[in-house]
């Protein structure tokens, strides 16, 4: 496991992860950024609106079982010159007026239990749209991770060089005051100026990295770009200077094993194969008959002008009439049309089928290269600190021999160099195992915003 992280990273990690912006905006720590993000992101909100459509289509999959159409309708017309007396059924030249009133309903008994397996499509897919919008959420989070540990990562280096500035800048000076002293040459002073000056513009380089690394951590989160974004400094991932990441039942076949069953991208292909076969079901169906139940009720009213009027409530019970009827329609020939149809769902199945045996193997290799990679990081972090323990202990014995004129500013240099090298390397094997840790606790079950 992790050694502790080094005593001086800590003390800094405190300091940094009680500082308030000067506008008095507390810092956003690694789960506020990732909330953030996934309360603002368009891709989020786009999937929220296909799970709607969803939901939508589930219910009408659902009426269209259990439930009937339901028609109503009305007319009303006036007619002028030659007309037919419905009463005597004889032609009269008059101004008529006709009234009529119908409602009907229908129910399909059979269609090759199309309605059925709707309903179940339906359900399936709403599951996927959910599981859909569980995978963009995860895939914001990661992104924000990265991004998030990005900005600590050049932060904490832009510090480091902020310190080498400093003390290039009063070894410059004692040096200058040597030279006028006698006690150093000319060319070791200006190669203490070439040093700082380099110090310098990499100072101004990873400035501009970090504001950058900023931006795009803010765009993620599509922060307000008229405000500023403060996040917390501090190490998210492990709790104190003795805390080791201990995750249970993380080996490489339990975690494979979890992620086969529960991985949203395996429980997708999985459901599309699924909804594959019960097309191709309804598609075979469709060969068969289909029946339909129907009735309805229907009335009128009548008025000739010149003629005895009939109360209009009479009239309307007296021409009122029901009916009930059952149609039954046979497929002969449709050019062929369903048999394609079989063909082109068949096709999609094997598809479907391929897919989803495409997805088993990519996730098994995506998960083992996980567990293989986070391994990996924690070793490359636990010889990275020990090399920046090494490296910054020489660095502190070169720094006193430059005091004491044993060695030249070339060879102080060199030293300084391994040492800032050292300090990168260790801060970015860290992120980096922290990242391929995240990754697996997630094929292992575990959200990116629960870590």
């Amino acid at each position: 496991m992790l050694n502790h992280i080094h005593s001086k990273w800590l003390v800094s990690a405190l300091a940094l992860a009680v500082t308030v912006s000067a506008n008095g905006q507390e810092p956003m720590t690694l789960h506020d950024c990732m909330e953030y993000a996934i309360s603002n992101a368009t891709k989020v909100r786009i999937q929220q609106a296909t799970v709607g459509d969803a939901r939508i289509a589930r219910r009408d999959a659902i009426l269209a079982v259990f439930l009937p159409t339901l028609n109503g309708g009305t007319s009303a017309s006036y007619s002028f010159g030659r007309n037919i007396d419905p009463e005597t059924n004889t032609y009269i030249n008059t101004v008529s007026f006709s009234n009529g009133y119908n409602l009907s309903a229908g129910i399909t008994l059979f269609n090759g239990f199309s309605a059925v397996n709707n309903l179940k499509i339906s359900q399936t897919s709403l599951k996927m749209g959910e599981t859909r919008e569980k995978q963009v959420e995860a895939e914001i989070c990661l992104a924000v991770m990265e991004a998030y540990y990005n900005v600590v990562y050049y932060k904490r280096l832009l510090d480091v060089y902020e310190e080498q500035v400093a003390t290039a800048e009063q070894a410059l000076n004692k040096a200058r005051r040597q030279e006028e002293l006698g006690q150093k040459g000319h060319a070791d002073v200006i190669q203490m100026e070439a040093d700082l000056a380099d110090r310098q513009y990499e100072l101004t380089n990873l400035h501009n990295m970090y504001r950058d690394q900023k931006m795009t951590l803010a765009d993620l989160m599509f922060w307000p770009l008229e405000e500023e974004l403060v996040i917390d400094m501090g190490m998210p991932g492990l709790a104190g200077p003795d805390a080791a990441p201990v995750i249970p039942g993380d080996s490489e076949e339990s975690v494979v094993s979890f992620a086969l069953a529960h991985n949203p991208g395996v429980r997708i292909a999985d459901w599309t194969r699924q909804n594959a076969q019960l097309e191709l079901k309804t598609a075979r169906w469709q060969v068969l008959p289909s029946v339909s139940l129907s009735g309805g009720w229907s009335t009128s009213y009548y008025s000739f002008q010149g003629s005895q009027q009939t109360p209009f409530w009479d009239l309307l019970r007296r021409n009122g009439g029901e009916y009930v009827s059952m149609s039954v329609s046979v497929p002969i020939f449709n050019r062929l049309s369903r048999q394609s149809n079989i063909a082109r769902r068949r096709n999609a199945l094997a598809r479907a089928e391929a897919e989803y045996d495409q997805t088993l193997r990519e996730v098994e290799s995506e998960v083992r290269r996980a567990v293989q990679d986070r391994d990996g990081a924690e070793t490359a972090y636990s010889q990275a600190q020990h090399k920046a323990e090494v490296q910054e202990e020489a660095y502190t014995l070169n720094l006193k021999k430059l005091d004491q004129g044993l060695i030249s500013p070339l060879e102080f240099q060199t030293a300084n160099n391994n040492y800032l090298k050292a300090r990168a390397d260790e801060m970015n094997s860290l992120f980096k195992y922290l990242i391929k840790q995240a990754v697996v606790r997630y094929y292992n079950g575990v959200e990116y915003i629960n870590q």
